[in-house]
C-alpha cells in the first residue's frame, strides 16, 4: 500500500525486493541513491560508502524506470518536497533511469552505468549521456569509479551550502593526496 507522503516506499514489495529498501537511519536525506534493480547495488553501493564517509545524509532504493514508472515518477516529483537536494541514479542496460528521473525534477540527477549486459557497460553509457537538450543528466564513468564519483560530485553539490560536507569533502581530498604522495614503488 502507497503512503501519500511517500509512494515510492511500497516499491520494494511491490517488485519483491523488501530487502534492498535501504532508508538510511541517519537525519533527514539530502542525496537519494537510486537503482534500477536489486543487482546493481555491488556497484551503487560504492555511492552510499562514499557518502556515509562524508557525513552526508543519504537514502537508496530500488526503482525502474520500466518496471515501476508510477512510482518512479513518484519519487522523483517528491525528492525535493522531502528535502533531498542532489538524486544519483545507476541503471544498466537501456538504463533510462536517470533520464525518466531527471524529467520529473528540477534536481540535479547523476547517472551512474551499470555494466551489466555484454556490452559490459557501454549501451548504459551511451543511454545515460545521450539526453535530450533541456533535461540535463550529469553522466559518470562505467561502474564502480562513476558511483563512487557521483557521490563525490554530489557531496560537491551539497557543500555548496554545507560546512561540515565542505569540511568532509576537503579531508577526504587531503587525505587522497597524502596517500599518493607517501606512496612507493617497490623497485
Amino acid at each position: 500500500m502507497k503512503s501519500p507522503s511517500e509512494p515510492w516506499k511500497s516499491v520494494g514489495e511491490a517488485v519483491s525486493f523488501s530487502s534492498i529498501y535501504m532508508p538510511s537511519s541517519k537525519s533527514s536525506p539530502v542525496v537519494a541513491v537510486i537503482m534500477g534493480s536489486k543487482s546493481d547495488w555491488e556497484t551503487m553501493r560504492h555511492s552510499v560508502e562514499t557518502l556515509d564517509e562524508l557525513a552526508v545524509p543519504n537514502e537508496y532504493h530500488v526503482l525502474s524506470a520500466h518496471r515501476t514508472p508510477d512510482a518512479t515518477a513518484d519519487f522523483a516529483r517528491a525528492a525535493a518536497r522531502r528535502g533531498v537536494r542532489v538524486i544519483i541514479a545507476g541503471a544498466g542496460a537501456a538504463a533510462h533511469l536517470a533520464g525518466a528521473i531527471a524529467g520529473y525534477t528540477w534536481l540535479p540527477v547523476l547517472g551512474v552505468p551499470i555494466p551489466s549486459s555484454e556490452l559490459q557497460g557501454l549501451d548504459s553509457l551511451l543511454s545515460t549521456a545521450q539526453m535530450p537538450g533541456g533535461v540535463p543528466v550529469g553522466t559518470l564513468a562505467i561502474g564502480t569509479a562513476g558511483a563512487k564519483n557521483a557521490a563525490l560530485l554530489a557531496a560537491s553539490i551539497i557543500a555548496l551550502i554545507d560546512d561540515k560536507v565542505r569540511k568532509n569533502l576537503e579531508m577526504f581530498r587531503k587525505k587522497q593526496t597524502e596517500s599518493v604522495l607517501a606512496a612507493r614503488v617497490p623497485k
